[in-house]
C-alpha cells in the first residue's frame, strides 16, 4: 500500500466516507456492459446454482440450476447462458473501422467497439474462468453431447478471463477492483472485496457513516453476499429444503413447477440486492471523467476481440489447457510490458497517481524560471536544436546528472539533466536540455518549449514504445525447458471430451452417468 493510499484510508475513517485516490477514471465503461452475477453451490467445486445476467438494469434474466449436482442440468445452464452471452458478443461484430499500420503505409480492420463483462468481485472472474475451462473442450456430437453453443461459450469465457489478467484491459472487470482503484475506504483490503460493504463506504445512506453502513451491509439478512459463494445459513435453512422439495416432486408436474417457482423466487431474492449494487457501482464510475489514455487501452481490447473473433470464424481450436514453454514466456513478457506501460499511463493521466511517484523520488514538480528556446548545439557533425530550461522546485531531486526525464505535458519530448544545484532556502535549481517534439528545424515552433512561469512535472517514467523481446521458435525450445513440444493427438473415448484427452484433469462419473471433468 502506498503512503498516499494509507493516508486516504485514514481520512476515510475519520470522515466516515470513502476518499477519492484518483482524479479521473482509469478504465473504460461500455454504454452497454453485460452484468453477470453468479452464485455457486457450497461444497461442490464451481457448481453453478443461479445467475442474473443482463445488459441493462431492467433486463435481468434469471438462470437456475435446480439440481446443481446433475451435470446435464449444468450444461443446460451453460447452453442457456450461451443464448444470452453469444448474441451479446455478436452485436458488436456489425461494423468495422480501418486502422493505419506500418506508419500509414498499410491498413487493417477491427470492430468499432467491443463487449464488456462485469462481475461483482475477483471470485466472479475465477468462476467464469473455471466455467470456460469446463466447457470449451466439450463436443456437440459423440458420447455425452452438449449443445453446440456450449464449447463456443467456454472459449469466449476463457478469452475474457485471459483478458482480465492483462493490465489496463477493461474487457472483464470485477466491480470491487474497479471501485477500489478510484476510492479508498476506512476498512481493510480484504473487507473491500465485499461489494455491499464497499458501497456502504462509497455511498452511505443519509445519516450513516461509512463504517456503520458497511457493518449493516455485512449482515446477510440485510444484504446477501455478492457471490459466487452463497451464505451458509441461507444454504442450510432455505436452499437445501427448496432443492429437496424440487427433487421429491419429480413425478408430479404441478408440484414440480411449484417447487421450481419457489426455488427461483428464493434465488432471485438472494441475487437482486447484488444486481442493484452492480448498477450503482456503474453509475459511480460513469460519473468520473475518463482518463486521456483510456481510449487507447480500449483500442487494445477491440484489437483482441477482433483477433479472437476472426480465429473462431476461421475454425481455430480452443485455448490449450497449459501453455508450452515458449508460449508461456511470451505471454509473461507481454503482461510485464503491459503492466509497465499501464503504470506510466495512469501516472501521466492523473496528478494524484503521479503524486505517489513524487513521494518515491521518481518525479518532481517545479516552475520554469529561465528558458532558452533557440539554443543550438553545434558540437556535432551538424547543428541541432537543443533548448535549455531552468526549473526550480522545493521537492527532492534524486535524479543524477545525465538522467533522461519526461513530462506528461509533452510526452514526446526528452529532458536531460544538465545541472542540479541545491539552494540554501530549500529550493533546488535543475537545468534541463530538451530534445524531440520540436520538429526537424533549428527553430522551435510555439508551444513546444516550456515558457517561463509554466509549472511542470518531470519524471523518470516513460510512455515511449517498449520493444518486444526475442524468443526462440517453439520447435527450438531448449532442453532446460522441456525441449520442443511433442505433437499431441486427441484421446479416444469419453475422456477426450473433458479437457483435451491425455492432458485432462481428473474425470468423475456424475449422477447421470457422464464422465465429466470436475468444475474446479
Amino acid at each position: 500500500m502506498s503512503t498516499l493510499r494509507a493516508l486516504a484510508k485514514a481520512q476515510a475513517l475519520a470522515a466516515g466516507v470513502a476518499q477519492p485516490v484518483t482524479t479521473v477514471r482509469h478504465l473504460h465503461l461500455s454504454e452497454r456492459p453485460l452484468v453477470l452475477v453468479p452464485l455457486a453451490m457450497a461444497g461442490e467445486a464451481n457448481a453453478p446454482l443461479v445467475a442474473l445476467v443482463g445488459a441493462a438494469p431492467d433486463e435481468a434474466r434469471l438462470l437456475v440450476v435446480p439440481q446443481p449436482r446433475n451435470r446435464q442440468q449444468r450444461f443446460a445452464f451453460a447452453a442457456e447462458l450461451a443464448g444470452i452471452v453469444l448474441p451479446y458478443l455478436d452485436s458488436f461484430r456489425g461494423v468495422s473501422e480501418a486502422v493505419p499500420t506500418d506508419r500509414g503505409r498499410d491498413i487493417r480492420y477491427r470492430y468499432v467497439d467491443a463487449p464488456q463483462l462485469l462481475v461483482p468481485n475477483p471470485a466472479g472472474v475465477t468462476f467464469l474462468r473455471l466455467l470456460g475451462r469446463s466447457t470449451r473442450f466439450r463436443r456437440p456430437d459423440g458420447d455425452y453431447p452438449v449443445h453446440p453453443a456450449v464449447p463456443l461459450l467456454g472459449r469466449w469465457l476463457t478469452f475474457f478471463a485471459e483478458r482480465a489478467e492483462h493490465p489496463g484491459s477493461s474487457a472483464l472487470l470485477a466491480m470491487t477492483e474497479a471501485l477500489t482503484m478510484h476510492w479508498a475506504t476506512g476498512q481493510s483490503a480484504v473487507e473491500d472485496l465485499h461489494l455491499p460493504a464497499l458501497l456502504g463506504w462509497l455511498d452511505p445512506p443519509a445519516g450513516m457513516t461509512g463504517a456503520a453502513a458497511a457493518a449493516r451491509a455485512e449482515d446477510p439478512t440485510v444484504c446477501p453476499p455478492a457471490g459466487p459463494a452463497a451464505d451458509p445459513d441461507f444454504d442450510n435453512r432455505l436452499l437445501a429444503p427448496a432443492i429437496a422439495a424440487y427433487a421429491e416432486a419429480e413425478e408430479d408436474p404441478v408440484a414440480r413447477a411449484a417447487a421450481y417457482a419457489e426455488l427461483a423466487r428464493l434465488l432471485r431474492d438472494q441475487l437482486a440486492p447484488t444486481w442493484e449494487l452492480m448498477w450503482r457501482g456503474v453509475g459511480l464510475l460513469r460519473a468520473l471523467p475518463v482518463g486521456a489514455r483510456v481510449a487507447g487501452r480500449w483500442d487494445g481490447d477491440k484489437d483482441a476481440f477482433t483477433g479472437y473473433a476472426e480465429h473462431v470464424d476461421a475454425g481455430g481450436g480452443p485455448q490449450p489447457r497449459r501453455d508450452a514453454a515458449v508460449a508461456a514466456a511470451v505471454r509473461l513478457h507481454r503482461l510485464e510490458r503491459a503492466l509497465t506501460s499501464y503504470a506510466v499511463q495512469r501516472a501521466y493521466d492523473d496528478p494524484l497517481v503521479m503524486a505517489e511517484h513524487r513521494l518515491t523520488g521518481e518525479a518532481f514538480v517545479g516552475d520554469v524560471t529561465l528558458a532558452d528556446p533557440q539554443r543550438v548545439d553545434d558540437s556535432g557533425k551538424r547543428p541541432v536544436l537543443r533548448p535549455r530550461i531552468q526549473v526550480v522546485t522545493t521537492e527532492p531531486v534524486l535524479m543524477p546528472v545525465g538522467a533522461t526525464l519526461w513530462s506528461p505535458a509533452r510526452p514526446a519530448q526528452k529532458a536531460r539533466v544538465v545541472f542540479v544545484t541545491p539552494g540554501a532556502d530549500g529550493k533546488t535549481e535543475v537545468v534541463l536540455e530538451l530534445s524531440g517534439g520540436m520538429g526537424r528545424g533549428l527553430t522551435a515552433p510555439p508551444g513546444t518549449v516550456p515558457e517561463v512561469g509554466e509549472r511542470l512535472c518531470f519524471t523518470t517514467l516513460s510512455d515511449a514504445f517498449l520493444p518486444a523481446g526475442n524468443f526462440p521458435a517453439p520447435e527450438e525450445t531448449p532442453w532446460t525447458h522441456g525441449g520442443p513440444p511433442a505433437a499431441t493427438r486427441p484421446a479416444e473415448g469419453p475422456a477426450a471430451q473433458v479437457e483435451g484427452g491425455a492432458e485432462a484433469t481428473t474425470a468423475t462419473v456424475s449422477d447421470d452417468g457422464d464422465p465429466a471433468e470436475e468444475w474446479a
